[in-house]
Order: structure tokens, then sequence, then C-alpha cells
């Protein structure tokens, strides 16, 4: 497989470990949406991020949502995860470049902005879904979610996640890391993590340089330590369809669709998630309205 997670207890079970290559995976998010290198750096970490939490805290057929709104140039980002494996995403300019920041990097933080929040909305079959919101941290989409963990969550956690964007706005690498701290770590162990986070390099410099995902956990806390429990393959994946379209425009007043039918003869909807385009003839929307207004 090309892209994949895993999933690891770490140090006699004192963490929880996971990471990612989803190089593929932001590559099909920058290739559906066309973004720049600001926006893609922005969506591909909202959707890395995304899918280590999901994948860590979501089982079966639950869902989240992430929306992340910083007042920032790329605007707002919406992301959707499930527990299987699959993103997707999307943000409100994907046409954003900005100057590298002080570290000649791409300045997400600015991208994204500081002033506004994450919010994480869990759907879990039960009655009402439940939402966790916080202030964004740095608008790096890494802090962010840590201090997301840690406030609505009360898991302490670590979270690396980065993507190195081509002069051609194409996808080089992308993917990321989630360290959650277990109620019976020791001092120790913590403080020995903190150091290690600080002198790893970057994920991005890591998957340039060939690592893997269990690379990454080994550096930081050493092969002996680190029990794989699963390795499941990753993908951008959306699952929007003509059908769900032709609910959509049958659920609009009918004199608006009785207005697309005499004025445009046809309809064509576009999917925010994936960008996937599906035309509606005449006759296809003359079909709504009749079952419209038949019920």
């Amino acid at each position: 497989m090309s892209d994949y997670l895993i999933k690891s207890l770490v140090d006699d079970n004192q963490f929880r470990a996971y990471a990612v290559d989803a190089t593929e995976l932001v590559r099909e998010a920058q290739r559906r949406h066309d973004t720049w290198a600001a926006s893609s750096a922005a969506l591909g970490r909202s959707l890395v991020t995304t899918l280590l939490l999901s994948s860590s805290v979501l089982k079966g057929d639950e869902t989240m949502t992430v929306r992340i709104n910083g007042g920032g140039p790329v605007g707002g980002i919406v992301i959707d995860g499930n527990a299987k494996g699959t993103v997707k995403g999307y943000l409100q300019e994907p046409h954003v470049n900005l100057p590298l920041n002080d570290h000649h990097k791409i300045d997400v933080s600015k991208a994204v902005g500081v002033n506004g929040f994450l919010s994480v909305t869990k759907d879990l079959g039960l009655d009402q879904p439940y939402t966790g919101q916080v202030p964004l941290a740095s608008g790096e989409i890494g802090d962010d979610f840590t201090f997301y963990l840690a406030q609505s969550e009360q898991i302490p956690s670590a979270v690396g996640v980065s993507v190195f964007v081509n002069e051609d706005n194409s996808i080089k690498v992308g993917g990321g890391f989630l360290i959650q701290v277990m109620p019976d770590a020791s001092d120790d162990a913590i403080a020995h993590l903190e150091k290690r986070l600080k002198e790893v390099p970057m994920v991005s410099e890591l998957l340039l340089a060939g690592q893997k995902p269990e690379d990454m956990l080994n550096l930081l806390f050493g092969e002996e330590n680190v029990n794989v429990l699963d390795k499941m393959p990753v993908a951008f994946k959306c699952d929007c369809s003509k059908p769900e379209f032709a609910k959509a425009l049958g659920s609009l007043p009918t004199s608006q669709l009785e207005t697309i039918i005499n004025e445009d003869h046809h309809a064509e909807t576009v999917c925010h998630f994936c960008r996937n385009k599906y035309d509606f003839s005449e006759a296809e929307l003359k079909a709504i309205l009749a079952s419209k207004t038949a019920s």
C-alpha cells in the first residue's frame, strides 16, 4: 500500500501512538481543489490531522466533521473523517500564496489566521451529535489539534503534521503523527517524549528522507518500545453522488426549481468536498419537479 496509517501502543502502554504517510491523499486533494502553496499546506495539514484524530477516537460507522476558521485568507476549512481511513475536505479560498515565514517555511499560521476557532462535531449514532470547540492556539493546525485534545477531550497529546509543497504547487510529501498520553504514563516517560519531540526533524523532512510511519515512532520511542497493533490504508474519498444532488434539488422551493427549468433548461451541481460535477438535463429536472409535486 502507498498511503497508510499505523496504530500502536508504546512504552508498556504508557502512550497510544499513530503515524501516517498521507502523500497521495494530500496530492488528490490538491489536484481536485487546484490549491496554491499556502492553501495546499493548510488543507493538507487539516486533512492529515483529522485523519489521525478520527482514527484514534471513532469506531464502526461513527463520523466527525472538523471546522477551522481563523479569519485568515484561506477562509473556513471543513473536513469530514471516519474510522475507516478516509477523509474529504475543502477550504473557501484555494488560491492563496504567501511569502515564506521567518523559518523559510510556508506561513500556515498567517494563511489560516488565529482569530477564530476549531470545532469537532462527532456523530456517534446517538440522538444528537456532540460538538467540542476551542479557540485556535496558533493557526498551525498541529498545535490547534493538540490544544483541542487537551481542552475538549481531556487527553494530553502531541500532534506533528507537515506538508511539503513543490514550486509548481504539486505535493511532494505529507503526513503526521499523533501521540496520546495514557493515564498511567510516568513523569519520566513524558519528560523523555517531550525531549524527543524537540529533537526529531519535521515529518515532511522524515518522509523526504524515505522514512515510513513506523520509522517516525521508532525515532521518538525506540523500535523495541513500539508495539504496532494495526496498519490500514488511507485515502481522500468522497461519497457524493448524482442521486444525492437530485434530492438536494428536490428540496428547493417549487418556484425556484420551475425558474431553473424555464430559464436555464438544465442545472450543474458541484460537490464542495471533491469538486465532482453532476449535470441535470431539463427532462431530469422536470422529473424531479413532478416527483416533488406528486408527494
